[in-house]
């Protein structure tokens, strides 16, 4: 397995783990922030430190576990597969922003806003590296 896909799969794993538990479990025992709206950015925020130190240790084992591979350079392959699904989560962005930043504002409250906006980021990232790990599966590059 390719040193960059076994980062997709890293960064993939960790985010389904980190943010299953916020959206399952943290969320909705703070109620989502209704009471107030700190409660939304306090829980979230210890769920992404600890997806953010998981992610920098897991980073730094594959790095030097990786040798050469992992400090070279990625080649036209690495780059077109990572454009591929920068696009596809762009997309996926881009359609959950809409929704947060048109449609919502008119009808619902702040907390439920913040909580889509963040959906819309985790979806947007889980698609990406879903694209990439399909790519690397099927051997595409561009």
């Amino acid at each position: 397995m390719a040193y960059r896909e076994k980062l997709a799969w890293l960064t993939l794993g960790l985010m389904l783990v980190a943010y299953t538990i916020y959206f399952a479990f943290v969320g909705p025992a703070v109620g989502f922030g209704q009471e107030r709206l700190m409660d939304v950015i306090w829980s979230f925020g210890w769920v992404a430190a600890g997806h953010g130190l998981a992610a920098l240790l897991g980073f730094a084992i594959l790095f030097f576990a990786s040798g050469r591979e992992g400090r070279g350079k990625p080649d036209e392959r690495d780059r077109a597969i990572q454009r591929r699904g920068a696009t596809a989560g762009y997309g996926v962005l881009l359609t959950g922003m809409i929704l947060v930043g048109v449609a919502m504002p008119f009808s619902e409250p702040p907390w439920k806003i913040v909580n889509t906006a963040l959906l819309a980021i985790v979806v947007a990232e889980v698609i990406k590296d879903v694209v990439v790990l399909v790519s690397y599966r099927r051997g595409w590059s561009g």
